[in-house]
């Protein structure tokens, strides 16, 4: 396995990365993680390095590096209930900084970035992302749908943005939501929203978790989830690349709305009314 630090030249700066890829001379697809609220640490490194074993070249941007090089704050090496309220007290200002137009200036750079890399083939690339990073995600693959064949969102927010993103995707969509997080009911409104958009999608509650499962530094951490997480992820990829490589592509058609897209609209005002409360806001960001 080989890894590299990189810094990626953005419209206000370079962003410094992490990538990660198999250690062979042939070329890997591209896939952009973006991480939790958290950001670059061992435990994201880690997860870049179990990717890019299954023939992936995955690079892992610093969201925040407006503010400076990660890690951006001081971080325990395990993250837990008692020192979480003073991590997240610096992190939400560098998180609510980040609005959604700095989300895509950046997407546009990464993706450029990524798709120049020697090591990465020709053809279209995945995006993944954690928490926040999943809405970074959804947002990168819906401003994108001539170059992302696939997304993935776990314990993330990816329904802010409701029915004006869902409309944008192509992608082939996973979302892995933390029991702790989502009712059955607001699953239920979300995947009516996907159906109403036409989105091909999985879209799941992984049982017996709570939000940022999949990070292994922290207390929120589930074993059983984050191999439910993988489980889910490897296969979803397989197909939208088998089809990006075909000799032609059929467009997909897509369902028709209802009218008003009242289900996108209710997932989107219920979500985005959460996250007008601080407290809510901060256990959602890692």
């Amino acid at each position: 396995m080989r890894t590299k630090t990189l810094r990626i030249p953005t419209t206000d700066g370079q962003a410094d990365a992490f990538a990660a890829f198999p250690d062979h001379s042939e070329r890997h697809p591209g896939v952009l993680m973006y991480a939790d609220g958290f950001g670059i640490r061992p435990a994201l490194r880690a997860m870049a390095r179990e990717l890019a074993g299954h023939g992936y070249y995955v690079l892992v941007p610093n969201s925040f590096y407006r503010h400076g090089p990660a890690p951006l704050v001081e971080l325990p090496e395990y993250i837990g209930e008692e020192v979480r309220p003073a991590v997240f007290d610096r992190l939400m200002p560098l998180i609510e900084a980040h609005t959604a137009e700095r989300v895509l200036s950046d997407a546009d750079a990464y993706l450029r970035f990524l798709t120049t890399q020697p090591e990465v083939g020709a053809g279209p690339v995945a995006v993944t992302g954690y928490c926040i990073g999943g809405l970074y995600a959804m947002r990168t693959a819906a401003a994108h749908p001539d170059h992302v064949a696939a997304v993935a969102a776990f314990h993330g927010p990816v329904g802010v943005d409701g029915a004006n993103l869902f409309s944008k995707l192509t992608a082939q969509v996973h979302l892995g939501h933390a029991e702790g997080d989502m009712t059955p009911e607001a699953l239920g409104e979300l995947n009516q929203a996907l159906d109403a958009a036409g989105v091909s999608y999985t879209s799941e509650i992984y049982p017996g978790t709570i939000h940022g499962f999949t990070m292994s530094d922290t207390d929120a951490f589930s074993a059983s989830g984050l191999k439910r997480h993988w489980d889910r992820l490897l296969p979803s990829w397989t197909a939208p690349w088998a089809a990006a490589e075909a000799p032609a592509r059929k467009p997909r058609l897509k369902r028709p709305r209802p009218a008003g897209g009242m289900a996108g609209h209710t997932v989107s005002m219920a979500v985005a009314r959460l996250y007008r409360e601080r407290d809510f806001r901060k256990s959602q960001v890692a």
